[in-house]
C-alpha cells in the first residue's frame, strides 16, 4: 500500500480515537475529524463514506486483531481453553480501544460484529464445517452473554471476569463441533 495512504489512514484513526474518547459518535463531524487529522474533507471521503463507515471499519479491525493475532484458529474446536485464553489476552490488551469504539450507541454492535468475524475465521479454517441453527444459538448465547457480563462486572476485574467466562465457555464451544 502507498505510504501516503498508510499515513493518512493512521492519522485519521488516531484523530478519530482521540475525539471518540471524549465525544459520542453522533457528535463527531467530518470537518472536525479532518482538521484533527490534518487532512482535508475530500481526502477523508476518498477513504471513507462517512463517520459511521470509519467507525465500523475500525471496529472490525480491532475484532479481527483480537481473533487473528494470537489464538491458533485450530484451537477453536481442538483446544478450546487455549483459544479462549489467548482471545481473552488479546481483548485485555486492546481493552482501551474496544471501550472507545464500542461506547454509547455502538455498544451493542460488538457482539454482532464479533460473531460475524468469528464465523469468517471458522469458515477460513474449517471449510467443511457448517454451523447448525443450534450451533449459532450457542455462539450467540456465549458472545452476547460474555459481552454483557464483562460490561456489567468489569469493576470486579477484567482478568477475573474473562477467566470465569473462559472456564464457562470451553464446554459449550467444544460441543459445537460434535
Amino acid at each position: 500500500m502507498d505510504l501516503r495512504i498508510t499515513k493518512t489512514r493512521a492519522a485519521v484513526k488516531n484523530a478519530f480515537l482521540e475525539i471518540r474518547a471524549s465525544k459520542p459518535l453522533e457528535k463527531i463531524t467530518v470537518k472536525e475529524l479532518s482538521a484533527a487529522a490534518n487532512i482535508n474533507k475530500a481526502t477523508f471521503y476518498l477513504h471513507y463514506k462517512d463517520i459511521y463507515n470509519l467507525s465500523e471499519i475500525l471496529e472490525r479491525e480491532i475484532i479481527h486483531e483480537c481473533l487473528y493475532n494470537g489464538p491458533d484458529p485450530n484451537d477453536i474446536f481442538e483446544n478450546v481453553t487455549n483459544f479462549i485464553n489467548s482471545l481473552c489476552e488479546n481483548i485485555t490488551a486492546n481493552k482501551d480501544i474496544i471501550e472507545i469504539l464500542f461506547e454509547g450507541t455502538r455498544s451493542n454492535s460488538f457482539p454482532e460484529l464479533f460473531i460475524e468475524e468469528m464465523y469468517k475465521l471458522i469458515e477460513e479454517n474449517f471449510p467443511d464445517y457448517e454451523a447448525t441453527t443450534e450451533d449459532k444459538m450457542k455462539m450467540t448465547f456465549l458472545v452476547e452473554g460474555a459481552y454483557h457480563t464483562l460490561a456489567k462486572f468489569s469493576d470486579f476485574g477484567i482478568d477475573k471476569v474473562l477467566g470465569l467466562l473462559a472456564e464457562m465457555s470451553a464446554g459449550t464451544i467444544a460441543s459445537v463441533k460434535k
